[in-house]
């Protein structure tokens, strides 16, 4: 008995001297919560939400396509506005200056909110007199030369058909019913197509003054957005900056500003410059091609303008409508047309875009390449635009995230060189 009663003190006593409690008592226990193992629950929970959407979408791959263009077309006013704002922003920051500078003795409280809003209303009057001036001289000559460009395709099928039959007259043993068949029958079909144009004339109306109203409507909305942009941007960067103060740590904060600084210098430089290139290039081909006495000098000019925004294949893709437009009419101008844009684009890409661009990319023509493809891909013509400053600024990330990993190995330059010497790769 005095064993089992001192074994039964030694089962009930806890080391400490103390004795714990029973079943009996658990109910006035409190729950200790685990920080560790509640971040833990909150990563899992987020991980298997994230996976069960990634598979959802990989399953409804159309379902997602089609609910990601849904998105992209709500928020296209939003991002033209915003890189609307982007592209004037420079030149909004000019008239501040020179606002600043002929008002800075004013009595105004609100000078800065008075300086932005001239600022602002200076330059949306010069963008906007602008392209209303473009409407006015540009455009109806555009149109004009289109038609004319247009009533003149039946004279250039004729013109072909001409010397493909002298062509089969000199030369009995060539086939050449193999490219005359295939236009005599594109003919009727030109013709049967623009016969449904002419009896669904009434809906299409419809259909096209509906899309210009929308056009109208999201032309507002971008154009509200681009204003409230430059007038609130200070705002809108103090807030950016609270939260990386508020989510970076401190060690972080100074490289993070340099990036951000260096990837603004990449993308507006870029923009900005191409734009200005762009529209040099565009009214030098137009007062060449004047002083030359080429057809088509606006409807030639625009393209060339337009397609000089691409890099590297802009100049191509630009020329080639214009030779091919020139060539049915007269192949003497069409040869001087091709010495004209030869030496255009000569002049832009020694001279003129150094200047302009000076090295805001200086990018490999090979990341050049790859960003227009991929680019063009995925967004069309402003996605061949828009790609080599992205690339530019991604090649811009990866080559300080490399710096960052080879320092921290400690691996020099020196080394990979001599790597490279001991492979030779020159031999």
């Amino acid at each position: 008995m005095a064993t089992s009663s001192s074994n039964h003190n030694s089962a009930g006593t806890h080391p400490s001297g103390h004795i714990p409690e029973t079943s009996g008592n658990n109910k006035g226990q409190r729950f200790i919560k685990n920080n560790q193992y509640f971040t833990i629950c909150i990563y899992g929970i987020v991980m298997v939400l994230l996976s069960a959407i990634i598979f959802k979408c990989i399953i409804d791959i159309d379902q997602t396509k089609a609910w990601f263009r849904q998105i992209f077309a709500m928020l296209t006013p939003f991002i033209i506005g915003a890189l609307l704002a982007y592209v004037l922003n420079p030149m909004v920051r000019m008239f501040y200056r020179v606002i600043s500078r002929l008002f800075k003795r004013t009595r105004f409280r609100e000078k800065h909110r008075m300086h932005t809003v001239l600022a602002i209303l200076i330059t949306y009057v010069i963008v906007i007199g602008s392209v209303v001036l473009t409407l006015l001289f540009v455009i109806p000559e555009f149109t004009e030369n289109l038609i004319d460009f247009v009533n003149y395709i039946p004279t250039i099928y004729d013109s072909i058909m001409d010397f493909l039959a002298e062509l089969q007259q000199r030369f009995p043993t060539l086939d050449v019913e193999a490219i005359s068949k295939p236009l005599s029958d594109l003919m009727p079909d030109i013709m049967s197509y623009l016969q449904q144009i002419a009896t669904s004339m009434v809906p299409a109306i419809y259909t096209i003054s509906m899309s210009i109203m929308g056009w109208l409507i999201n032309l507002m909305i971008t154009l509200i957005v681009s204003i409230y942009m430059l007038y609130d941007k200070r705002r809108m960067m103090r807030l950016g900056w609270k939260l990386i103060y508020a989510f970076l740590p401190e060690k972080y904060i100074t490289p993070c500003h340099d990036i951000l600084t260096e990837c603004n210098r990449l993308f507006s430089g870029f923009v900005v410059g191409k734009f200005t290139d762009s529209l040099i290039i565009g009214i030098l081909c137009f007062v060449l091609m004047n002083i030359l006495q080429l057809p088509y000098a606006s409807l030639i000019s625009i393209i060339i303008g337009v397609t000089n925004m691409i890099p590297y294949f802009g100049p191509f893709i630009g020329s080639i409508p214009g030779v091919l437009i020139i060539l049915f009419i007269n192949p003497i101008q069409a040869l001087i047309f091709i010495i004209m844009i030869i030496c255009l684009q000569q002049f832009d890409s020694l001279i003129l875009e150094p200047k302009v661009l000076g090295n805001s990319i200086g990018m490999k023509p090979i990341w050049i390449i790859f960003a227009i493809t991929v680019g063009g891909s995925v967004a069309g013509v402003v996605g061949m635009f828009l790609g080599v400053p992205v690339v530019a600024i991604i090649s811009y990330l990866l080559d300080l995230y490399l710096e960052h990993r080879l320092r921290k190995k400690q691996v020099s330059d020196e080394m990979i060189d001599s790597r490279l010497k001991n492979m030779k790769l020159d031999d």
